[in-house]
């Protein structure tokens, strides 16, 4: 089989190269400042774990790279401008939305989205950075160099956050894990729970968007698709070309990872539907030392990244999963003292959706 390159070396591009072991696949992570000369990409497939990137030697070079796939789609995603201008193109619910150019939208902007408007960089914020909001009468808090980048859209009421991962194939078949439910605080995900069995008529609804956007596009590989759950209904919240975070727990609550179906897909190997049998529950860490405490609970899966360990950055991740709703609810009673305070409220959260999953 081919190898493989992955435009980037972060924690994403180690779980790919992780992925691609077992079945023989060599997968090469590759900074964004490396030498041309240093990576094997000649005869590579080239893949992406970030949306964006500058321009180095590097990304030069591989801007001509036939076999880097995805190539064009990536700077139409990352930028979220004409991110919503896709999905209004295929007619798909966003929140409302609008360019922000000038201080001078304000009074019509609050009249159209009420009291509560989000600001958000049209490309580089993610992790809650690059979004501010903003009610009436906070609009000179914003900085200067929002207006010509950034768009705004309405604050929306929602009743929770969901994330479809999917994959299409070259031959444009496609396949989806069940939908994963997301807990996020400040901007950042901390917890996410899937079920095998999820809500069918939102998890058709998802399957539709998403298939409709992959197919628009001719995408070929995994993407993750945000969701606001309104009423009985999805607005689509943002896109990711690529492996996402919510998708993590698919390591060990499915019978093929979200890593190992990108690597499928790129590469053009059969790409049956992953099975899950049980549910599984994910817990970002979040600028959090390692600890050995957590191996003992049997159900816990440590994922650590290997990084320097700072406030807001995310070093690793524990899944867990177990076919009985009730003892895993329990693994997380006991996973709680071995956690920081702030790590609580997620896994109360957690817990509460396992016993209730609507």
């Amino acid at each position: 089989m081919k190898p493989v390159c992955i435009l980037g070396n972060g924690q994403l591009g180690r779980m790919l190269r992780q992925a691609g072991e077992p079945m023989g696949i060599a997968v090469f992570p590759v900074g964004l400042d490396a030498d041309p000369g240093s990576v094997p990409f000649a005869q590579s497939v080239i893949t992406a774990e970030i949306e964006r990137w500058p321009e180095t030697p590097l990304t030069r070079e591989l801007a001509r790279h036939n076999a880097f796939v995805n190539r064009d789609i990536f700077p139409r995603l990352a930028d979220r401008l004409t991110q919503k201008q896709l999905l209004d193109s295929l007619r798909l619910a966003t929140a409302p939305w609008e360019e922000l150019t000038a201080a001078a939208q304000w009074p019509q902007a609050f009249a159209s989205f009420g009291n509560l408007a989000v600001v958000k960089r049209r490309v580089g914020g993610y992790d809650g950075r690059g979004q501010w909001r903003l009610a009436p009468g906070d609009e000179a808090t914003l900085p200067q160099e929002c207006y010509g980048s950034c768009i705004v859209e309405q604050g929306i009421a929602f009743s929770g956050e969901v994330s479809l991962i999917g994959a299409r194939a070259n031959n444009g078949a496609m396949v989806f894990y069940p939908l994963t439910h997301n807990l996020h605080q400040d901007g950042i995900l901390r917890t996410s729970v899937a079920f095998a069995r999820p809500d069918d008529a939102l998890q058709r609804r998802a399957e539709g968007m998403l298939s409709a956007i992959m197919h628009e596009l001719e995408y070929v590989g995994v993407m993750a698709m945000e969701c606001f759950i309104v009423g009985n209904d999805l607005l689509i919240n943002e896109l990711a070309p690529r492996v996402h975070n919510s998708g993590h727990w698919t390591q060990n609550g499915a019978s093929i990872s979200q890593f190992e179906l990108h690597l499928r897909a790129i590469l053009d190997l059969p790409m049956p539907m992953p099975s899950v049998t049980a549910p599984s529950v994910m817990v970002n860490l979040i600028g959090t030392d390692v600890s050995a405490a957590w191996l003992a609970e049997p159900l816990v899966h440590l994922h650590w990244y290997e990084k320097e360990v700072r406030p807001g950055r995310k070093v690793g991740h524990l899944n867990l999963n177990h076919s009985d709703a009730a003892e895993l609810s329990r693994a997380l009673e006991r996973l709680a003292p071995l956690l920081p305070a702030d790590y609580h409220g997620g896994l109360r959260w957690a817990r509460q959706k396992l016993a209730d999953p609507g």
